[in-house]
């Protein structure tokens, strides 16, 4: 019985060891990412490891999330050059308080980059330094979507880093479509690609109005906040929509240029001009 219990405590002691140990240090020739995420209404948990892959498959990215971002400081986000934002909050208690808010602002302002993706744009309702760093926001009364469908995203701005040398349309698999976002003022951020949303597809069933037959929503865009650089995608709902090419294409692209202002990122043939 002696025999038994020492080597219960043994295997004990070795598996808090193992747990204890510190996270790798950071590779310098890569670009550092911590992916925040943990809360949502949307599949993060199917998403997040995708996100992750498609970063670090480039091998430019090294990836690190943390499911607990209500407890973010400056001192946590010192290390990284990006933070990419899978998370979305159900009201004030599910907010990140002012110190983790303070902090993402005066990282992004200070010139690093921020990805904001998805329903991560919904997020944050009241935070208005937010709003300005997303652009356009999924807001009470601001934001719908038809039925998951088919539907082509249509490259508008082939200067920017982020679209140059993409094939001028791609599409996309059903996914949503993000429409009626609130916006912030003309000139504030920057439109790369749009998408149709053909208003007869809501059925009957639009949260908003939707006068006419459609009309061309923004998909992907940036923003500047500060020093720093923002890529806003409303694409990819679930985790098959997260692994479509396009998506991760668009993606990587965008994070690179939110983190370093350049794109360097080879395009696949599938994708290119």
């Amino acid at each position: 019985m002696k025999k038994l219990i020492a080597a219960g405590a043994l295997l004990l002691v070795s598996t808090c060891v193992l747990f204890a140990q510190p996270s790798p240090p950071p590779d310098p020739s890569k670009i550092q990412v911590l992916l925040l995420t943990g809360q949502h209404v949307h599949p993060w948990k199917e998403t997040t490891p995708v996100l992750k892959q498609i970063l670090e498959d480039t091998k430019k990215f090294e990836v690190r999330i943390s499911e607990e971002p209500r407890g973010l400081g400056p001192e946590t986000l010192a290390n990284y050059d990006l933070v990419v934002i899978n998370y979305y909050n159900r009201g004030d208690k599910e907010r990140w308080g002012e110190r983790a808010e303070a902090a993402l602002q005066s990282f992004v302002s200070s010139g690093k980059g921020l990805v904001i993706y998805h329903l991560a744009l919904g997020a944050f309702d009241g935070w208005k330094e937010f709003e300005k760093m997303s652009g356009g926001n999924w807001r009470p009364n601001n934001g719908h979507h038809s039925a998951r469908h088919d539907f082509t995203v249509d490259v508008k701005d082939e200067d920017h880093p982020i679209t140059k040398g993409l094939k001028s349309s791609f599409p996309m698999l059903r996914d949503e479509l993000y429409a009626n976002l609130r916006w912030q003022l003309d000139g504030t951020y920057r439109v790369l690609a749009t998408a149709w949303d053909d208003h007869s597809l809501y059925a009957g069933r639009a949260r908003q109005p939707i006068p006419g037959t459609g009309i061309h929503q923004p998909i992907l865009w940036t923003t500047e906040y500060g020093k720093g650089r923002v890529f806003n995608t409303a694409l990819g709902h679930d985790g098959e929509n997260v692994k479509q090419l396009p998506f991760g294409v668009t993606f990587a692209r965008g994070a690179e240029w939110a983190a370093k202002g350049v794109v360097t990122l080879p395009i696949p043939a599938e994708m290119a001009k």
